[in-house]
Formats: C-alpha cells, sequence, structure tokens
C-alpha cells in the first residue's frame, strides 16, 4: 500500500487539515474579537481566537500541545459561558456546541501526535466526559418551565352572557361581540383531545403567489360557515362536510394587494323585523383589498341589490383617488346599531401625505353613509365638501374593532401617521389619537374617549390586536372593562365607558436624542397589570449557530444605538428597537376564559435593527413609493423576468414627504445564515389571572421543526419559541387551540398546565385564529392553513375541520 494512503497518513492530514481549520476561526476571533473589545465588549473572542492560532499551529506540527491547549481552551469557554449566562442552556449552545465539536475532532488526532499513549487516553476520556456532561447539561435546559401558579378554577362568567353568545356558532370574528375567542363547548376535552382527526378539508383556489397571508378566521351561523380567503373571494360551506354551498368573487386585481393579501374574517348581519325568507335578510360583509364594502345574501351568494351600487360601496370616495394597494381593507368590520363601522389599512412607509386614515359608519341595509370621522377636520361628519378630500396622511385603524350594542361604542386601535418613523410633521390631532384605543360613538360619528399607549410614536407600535370586553369585579361593584394588549406587550385594562385605567399605570422616563430630540417625549406609559416585555438586550443576550456569528452580533450590538426601550431612531448608526414592531401582542389578540377567568396570550420577543436613511441616499438605492413612476417602471422590468419587488415592512420604505426613509431589520436577522442575533425565545405563550394580572405560567411557544440555519429545516422538537403571527381559541374542556408559529404545527395546550397535549403538521402555515363550533351534535375545530409570506411559512388555500372520530364523543 503507498505510504500516502495508510492510517498514519491519512490521520496526519486530517490532522494538518483541522491545524489549519482551528488557525483560521483563530484568525477570524482574534480579528473580530480586537473590534468588540474596542467598543467595549467581551475580551473572550480576542483571547480564544489568539489560542486558537497557537493551538493549529502546533497541530499542524503534530505537536500534541496543540491538542492540550484546545483542551485548555474548551474548559476556559465553559467556565465563561457559565460565568456568562449561567444554567441558560439557549445561551450556551452558540458558546459551546461549537467548540465541543471541535474538541471531538481534536480528541480523534491523538493518535499521530506526540508524545506517548498514556496521556493521549488521559487527555480523551478527560475532554470526553466534560465533553458530554456540558452537552448533555446545555440540551437539558433549553425547556425550563416558567412561572407556575395555580390556575384559578371556575369563578365567572365575567361578561355578560349576551356579550359570551358563542356556543353551537361562531358568529363574529372573535368568537362573540365581546371578542374573548372562548367557546363553551367541551365535547373536546382534555381527555380526548389526542383523538382528534380531520373531519373535512376544502380548499379556497386561491393562492396569490405573492404576499400571501390570508389570516382568515371563519364564522359558522346555523348550518353553514362563512369565510373569505386571501383576495376576497367570499364562500359558504357546509359546516357538517366542509361542501361548498356558493362562492362568490368580487374580482379583486393583484395590483390591489397591500402588504399582504389578507383577508382576516366576515361579518354576519341578521336585518330586523324583516321575513327572514326575504332576499338578503340575512347578508354576509366583508372589506376587500381594493377598499369596498361589499354585501351578499348569507343563504345565496348573490349581491344585495338595495345595498349601496350592486351590493357594494366604496370607501375611497373622498380619499382622493389613491393609487392601487395604498388604501385597503383587511379586517372584518364590525356592526353596532345597525352601522357597519370600518378603518383601513394605509400601505406603511410610502409617503407623509399618503391617503387618510378617516374611520366610516355605512348603514348596513342601505350602504349608505352614516357618519366619518376625519380626526382633523371635526366639523366633517360626513363626505368631505365638492372638490376636497378628507385630511391625508393621519393615523388609521388597519385592524379589527369591537362592538358595544349597550353603550353604542365601537373601540378603535389606532395606528399612526403614514410615516411611522419620523414625527416632526405630525399635528395637534395626530399626536393625540396615534397609537391610541378610541371609543367611537356611533350616534354621532365621534369619539367620546381616547387612552394613547405610545406618545409620539416612532416605531410602529401601531396597536394591531382586536381589544377584549369583559366584566370585573372591582371595589364598587362590577365594572365594565376592556382588555388593550399592545405590541409593546403591555396590556392596559380599562373602564370601557371612560377610558380610565382599572389598574395601574405608571409612566417611566424614556430616552432621548435621535434625529428629533425635541419630539421625543420625556415618559411612556407602563401598565402595571401585566407585561409581556422582557428585560432590556444586554451584549450577553446575543446568539448564533457558532461563536463566529454570536461575535458579529456581539458587535453589531455595540455599534448601535440602544438604550432600552424607546431608543430614539438614529441616522448615523443603526438602532436597535425591542420589542420590535411585531413584538408583544399583534393582530391575532388574546384570548379569555370567561369561567375561570384566565388571559391567554401568546407573543412575539424579538428586536429590530434600524435606521433611518437620508433622502439621497434612500434615492440612489431606488427606494421609492408604490406610485412613483421609477417604482412602477422597476417593477415592470422584473415581472418580465419573473420577479418582484415584495420584501419585508419596512426594509426600505422611502417615507417620502420626510426627510429620511427606513430600513428595518425586522427580528435582526444575520444576511448569511439568517438566524436571528438574539438569543431565543422569540416567541412565548402566556396565562394571566384577570382579576390580579398575575402571570399564572408562562412558556416558549414553537418548535424548531420548521427552523435552522440557511432556511433549513432542523426538524427538530425542541421549542425553541419560534415568532408567531396569529391568535389562540379557549375552551370551557381546558384547552388552548392555536397554531401561528412558524413550525406549521395546530396544537392543543392544557390551560391548567401550558403543556402541549395535541398536535398536527398543517400543509401550509397556520398564520391565522381557530374557531370552534358544534354541529349536528358534533364539536368542530377549524383552522385556515394559508401561510405567510413574512413569516416565511409555505402558502396554501386550506380550510381544515378536525372533530372526533364519530361516536368517541
Amino acid at each position: 500500500m503507498p505510504r500516502w494512503t495508510t492510517p498514519a497518513s491519512l490521520g496526519g492530514w486530517l490532522t494538518l487539515l483541522l491545524g489549519i481549520v482551528l488557525a483560521v476561526i483563530g484568525v477570524v476571533l482574534t480579528v473580530g474579537g480586537a473590534q468588540l473589545m474596542m467598543l467595549g465588549g467581551s475580551w473572550y473572542y480576542l483571547l480564544a481566537g489568539l489560542g486558537l492560532i497557537v493551538s493549529g499551529l502546533l497541530l499542524v506540527c503534530r505537536d500534541v500541545r496543540g491538542a492540550w491547549l484546545y483542551g485548555a481552551i474548551f474548559l476556559l469557554t465553559l467556565v465563561w459561558a457559565l460565568w456568562e449566562r449561567g444554567l441558560n442552556g439557549w445561551a450556551l449552545i452558540p458558546r459551546l456546541v461549537g467548540p465541543l465539536v471541535l474538541m471531538f475532532l481534536v480528541l480523534a488526532t491523538l493518535p499521530v501526535l506526540k508524545p506517548g499513549k498514556g496521556k493521549r487516553a488521559g487527555l480523551a476520556a478527560i475532554g470526553l466526559a466534560v465533553a458530554t456532561v456540558v452537552f448533555g447539561f446545555a440540551v437539558g435546559q433549553v425547556n425550563r418551565p416558567g412561572v407556575d401558579s395555580p390556575v384559578p378554577g371556575p369563578r365567572g362568567p365575567f361578561g355578560d352572557p349576551a356579550l359570551i353568545k358563542a356556543g353551537m356558532d361562531w358568529p363574529a370574528y372573535g368568537g362573540s361581540d365581546a371578542a374573548q375567542r372562548y367557546s363553551p363547548l367541551t365535547q373536546i376535552n382534555k381527555d380526548n383531545v389526542g383523538q382528534l382527526q380531520r373531519a373535512w378539508t376544502f380548499r379556497t383556489g386561491d393562492l396569490p403567489g405573492e404576499r400571501w397571508g390570508a389570516e382568515t378566521t371563519p364564522l359558522k351561523i346555523g348550518n353553514t360557515v362563512y369565510l373569505c380567503s386571501a383576495r376576497n373571494k367570499m364562500f359558504a360551506l357546509d359546516a357538517a362536510t366542509g361542501q361548498q354551498k356558493w362562492a362568490y368573487d368580487p374580482k379583486v386585481a393583484d395590483d390591489q394587494i397591500p402588504y399582504t393579501a389578507a383577508c382576516r374574517g366576515v361579518t354576519y348581519y341578521a336585518v330586523p323585523n324583516v321575513d327572514q325568507a326575504q332576499p338578503c335578510a340575512t347578508r354576509v360583509i366583508e372589506g376587500t383589498l381594493d377598499g369596498r364594502i361589499i354585501a351578499v345574501d348569507a343563504k345565496t351568494g348573490a349581491p344585495c341589490p338595495a345595498f349601496g351600487t350592486n351590493g357594494a360601496v366604496s370607501i375611497k370616495e373622498g380619499m382622493g383617488n389613491p393609487y392601487p394597494g395604498m388604501v385597503s381593507i383587511t379586517s372584518a368590520p364590525v356592526i353596532v346599531r345597525g352601522v357597519i363601522v370600518t378603518g383601513h389599512q394605509v400601505l406603511d412607509g410610502q409617503k407623509r401625505w399618503n391617503a387618510s386614515g378617516v374611520i366610516q359608519g355605512y348603514d348596513a341595509v342601505t350602504g349608505k353613509l352614516r357618519f366619518a370621522w376625519d380626526m382633523m377636520r371635526p366639523d366633517i361628519t360626513t363626505a368631505p365638501p365638492a372638490g376636497q378630500t378628507y385630511t391625508l396622511g393621519t393615523p388609521n385603524m388597519w385592524t379589527t374593532a369591537t362592538g358595544d350594542e349597550a353603550l353604542g361604542l365601537v373601540y378603535l386601535p389606532m395606528g399612526n401617521s403614514a410615516a411611522d418613523y419620523y414625527s416632526s410633521l405630525r399635528r395637534p390631532a395626530e399626536d393625540q389619537y396615534s397609537s391610541a384605543l378610541v371609543a367611537l360613538d356611533v350616534t354621532t360619528g365621534k369619539p367620546r374617549w381616547s387612552y394613547q399607549t405610545v406618545r409620539r410614536d416612532v416605531w410602529d407600535y401601531d396597536l394591531g390586536s382586536q381589544v377584549t370586553l369583559v366584566d370585573l369585579p372591582t371595589g364598587g361593584g362590577v365594572t365594565p372593562a376592556v382588555i388593550l394588549p399592545s405590541k409593546r406587550g403591555e396590556i392596559f385594562v380599562l373602564d370601557r365607558r371612560t377610558g380610565q385605567p382599572l389598574h395601574g399605570v405608571e409612566d417611566r422616563m424614556a430616552p432621548g436624542g435621535g434625529v428629533e430630540p425635541a419630539q421625543r417625549a420625556r415618559t411612556q406609559p407602563y401598565s402595571l397589570f401585566n407585561s409581556l416585555a422582557k428585560p432590556v438586550l444586554t451584549e450577553r443576550d446575543m446568539w448564533g449557530m457558532s461563536p463566529i456569528d454570536q461575535m458579529i452580533c456581539r458587535i453589531q450590538f455595540k455599534k448601535a444605538s440602544y438604550e432600552g426601550e424607546f431608543t430614539a431612531p438614529t441616522v448615523d448608526r443603526r438602532w436597535i428597537q425591542y420589542p420590535g414592531y411585531n413584538g408583544g401582542s399583534d393582530w391575532g389578540s388574546v384570548a379569555l376564559d370567561p369561567r375561570r377567568g384566565v388571559i391567554v396570550a401568546n407573543y412575539n420577543d424579538m428586536p429590530n435593527y434600524n435606521r433611518l436613511v437620508p433622502r439621497a441616499e434612500a434615492d440612489k438605492l431606488g427606494w421609492f413609493s408604490r406610485d412613483d413612476p421609477r417604482y412602477i417602471q422597476r417593477e415592470k422590468e422584473l415581472a418580465n423576468r419573473g420577479g418582484n419587488l415584495s420584501k419585508a415592512e419596512g426594509a426600505g420604505d422611502p417615507q417620502e414627504g420626510v426627510p429620511y426613509a427606513i430600513d428595518v431589520n425586522a427580528g435582526w436577522r444575520l444576511p448569511f445564515t439568517g438566524l436571528l442575533c438574539k438569543q431565543p425565545p422569540y416567541g412565548g405563550i402566556r396565562a394571566i389571572d384577570v382579576v390580579s394580572g398575575r402571570t399564572l405560567w408562562d412558556r416558549p411557544f414553537g418548535t424548531a421543526r420548521k427552523n435552522g440555519p440557511f432556511g433549513i429545516p432542523s426538524m427538530l422538537p425542541l421549542e425553541i419559541g419560534t415568532p408567531n403571527n396569529g391568535g389562540s381559541v379557549v375552551t370551557a374542556g381546558g384547552l388552548i387551540f392555536i397554531a401561528s408559529a412558524t413550525d406549521d404545527l395546530i396544537r392543543a395546550i392544557d390551560i391548567e398546565t401550558g403543556k402541549t397535549i395535541w398536535s398536527d403538521a398543517l400543509p401550509a402555515g397556520g398564520q391565522a385564529n381557530p374557531m370552534i363550533y358544534e354541529q349536528d351534535g358534533r364539536q368542530y375545530l377549524v383552522i385556515v392553513a394559508a401561510g405567510h409570506h413574512f413569516m416565511q411559512t409555505p402558502e396554501g388555500d386550506y380550510v381544515i375541520a378536525y372533530a372526533l372520530p364519530r361516536g368517541r364523543a
């Protein structure tokens, strides 16, 4: 056998290669570590890098001291890792797993190194023992449970039974007018949920192919399920079989798709005091991506001819003919006292003087405009005078409102002015209502009260969650309350008659500075009821798949501006926004078990890595608003080559009309690996006592099975806590049903312990709120699995119903 093919020779070549690898890693760590040290960060990477260079060179020379030196580096790394992060398993993974793999490789080189076998065997035994213990320790710590307090037994209902009317049906987007996302059904419970199986599947056939994310929650009334698809096709399905009864296509053009092709839900309305046999006596109403309110007969799907023009009215009248995609309705309208109240999405980040955020109310029978609330023009109560428009650029309400029939109020979670990250051009009324909950009186079309959650918001902390109505016991008796979750993670509890907080709210000092120091509010409100927000980030919270990318994230952290929550936007360097604009609670909102008095809140826990970009630089980068001829030309050129200009929200938004564009690295991802710089978890789910605000349990939410470096699914069942969009439903059977995470699973969670006790893999992402109903004595769980482009989950068009096997109930 030739010399170069002998085992010893082959081992020598592998040792040479390993020595070179260690030396190269050492050089990278030394250069990066020196930069980090000069920024005031950890010294470890510089010292480890220098040690690896020497260790690698010694191994190249087949000197056993290289192995001994690497063993010492590994042991010191273990000590450093435990000193920095203690028993935090996720934190130990990038610090120890890569070095652990190299430790095994170094041990494998011992047979070709000098000197004798005894020392080599001793070193191997010590190294393997330490490696095994460390690896087992790290893996064992990644899913440590959170707070665990007794979950209350039945003490409700916390609410008027007339509001909590979801039972056999699911008549409203939030389950009922109270938006509690609760079902009193008990057929499916903790004892039998493991037997759930798919009862039927329906496919809408609506696959946008670009900017997908239907986010739909169906309704169920009588024996029919009603829903909309991503581009607003409406369907009626048999509740027992999923067979289609009718479909209506409003013909929404693709150029009308805003950031996401989303239709979160439709609204059902029974016209009072009419013969139910008449056409459109019951109707299904939806808002469309092209800005129409459409009413169709609930029995046939035919447009209601007496509603507007051929069953439709346009909310764009009085808005100055906005460009396609700039104005869209993505959420189900709410109906109070016969008035359809709707807000709309104004496409974020495009231009300061984009379309108005006016709130409009239409007669649910005729479609006639009953009121319009233009916050800058309180004198305009309906349409603007001829030749004029509603005020451009005002804060809008893009999410789902909640109605209170008894009080005649609609609760509007408001957004921001059209340029989210710059405030100097905002007017007083915009400052007053931005990121505020507004209680609008449907009889007058004017605010009765408002409560602001962020002052002079330049972080895109618009309110995305639908609020929940609840009746709470207080010192003065039962108080009608509203639960207001926020993207910040703060959960406010307010008297829904007056807007006064029912739990303490504390003003805390906020950072100043940035590009508009005079604009920054000195204080911001913090709820003393409960907060989903986590402690401020530190350099030690940075993560990665290896010490190298963790070091890169640490360098980015030290370079950025960060003074905790509300760090002011900057132009000369990146600033860290934590939580990010998708943090805390978004449009999925919370669920409430009114018998136990438990709030269930799933949440995101991710930062954004942002920078304001001067206008001249943004123009060179080609960041133009969607209606700009330069954007239109580029879009056509890309379309001819099979591409498009879709991107994450804020990642190069022009904000025309203010001095700066905005560049948001949502989730703060590294460009090469795609991993997030903050250590897991990235999302969680929590149970909260509705009376005291006490956390009952809290745990990471979402497994790593569809997540991994370079976009490669790891298929690991570890609860890493993933980003999530969409909310939950709770049942009297003691279960929480939720999908929403990026692992494409729908699961049942025990409300008392927070443990997952059933799950099923979906064929596409489940970024939607589930719903529950009963038909013919059988309880069904339904989820729309349509995926989401922003969450990077697979696109689909599935409506899936689960039930127990017949005869097993």
